[in-house]
């Protein structure tokens, strides 16, 4: 589906009340961060990175906190900006058509495009903070880098002497079920729901598809692979997304 495709979202949108945006990884790929499952994904070329993500060895293993610690210092996210695709959502809320717009992403670029933080809904965290596992501190992730870059392989929390890592969702860490709810309710509430760069093979999140069509909404997928929720969708988009996505936004008028 091509412009045909994006001329149908484009009246839609406009039509709408409430648009709720679900963005995936894809969504950032053109501001420098990777993508983890596509087929140049982090955890396609090495699986063994999914082992510094897994919140069991990283509690149970020194050596994996500090390989965890020695990636983040290099994490893209950090000289990351903005890309048109983050900017089309900006624009979506001041035009008071964005009711809700849910991430995957940790990266913090749609705050940092302009996104209010009460329209933001981050399911898995956001790595520009960070928390102490054993006393619940948290804070800016930026001066834990620094005491890493000072030479503290592993830096304890300066309150308790606990554990630190990123305030984001590791593999085996609970979802927040506040966010979760919060991110299902938004999505029962959507006239069109439009997914951006997910795969949809993340649940409980993923699920926000089925339960908006069941309540009524449009559904727009736009991904560059296929997804499982493809047959249910009112329109497929698989084109660039920073290029697409300002197309679709764009409005009629």
């Amino acid at each position: 589906m091509g412009s045909s495709g994006i001329e149908s979202v484009r009246k839609w949108i406009d039509a709408a009340r409430r648009v709720v945006v679900l963005t995936g990884a894809g969504i950032s790929t053109d501001s420098g961060i990777p993508d983890f499952r596509g087929p140049q994904g982090v955890w396609t070329r090495n699986p063994a990175a999914g082992k510094l993500s897994d919140i069991r060895y990283y509690v149970a293993d020194p050596e994996v906190r500090k390989a965890s610690w020695r990636s983040r210092l290099e994490h893209p996210a950090w000289a990351a900006e903005p890309n048109a695709g983050h900017l089309a959502l900006v624009a979506l809320e001041r035009r008071g058509k964005l009711h809700a717009l849910i991430t995957q992403n940790i990266d913090g670029l749609h705050l940092r495009a302009g996104n209010s933080p009460e329209r933001v809904i981050e399911v898995h965290g956001n790595l520009h903070r960070a928390v102490c596992l054993a006393c619940g501190w948290k804070g800016p992730m930026q001066p834990v880098l620094d005491r890493v870059r000072a030479g503290e392989a592993d830096p304890p929390c300066g309150e308790c002497g606990g554990i630190l890592k990123s305030d984001t969702i590791s593999f085996g860490q609970a979802l927040v079920p506040e966010v979760i709810g919060r991110a299902m309710g938004a999505a029962q509430e959507a006239d069109v729901l439009l997914t951006v760069g997910t795969s949809l093979q993340v649940f409980p999140v993923a699920g926000a598809v089925p339960f908006a069509k069941q309540a009524g909404a449009r559904i727009v997928i736009m991904n560059a692979q296929p997804t499982q929720f493809d047959d249910i969708a009112d329109a497929r988009l698989s084109g660039p997304i920073s290029i697409d996505l300002p197309l679709a936004l764009r409005g009629v008028g």
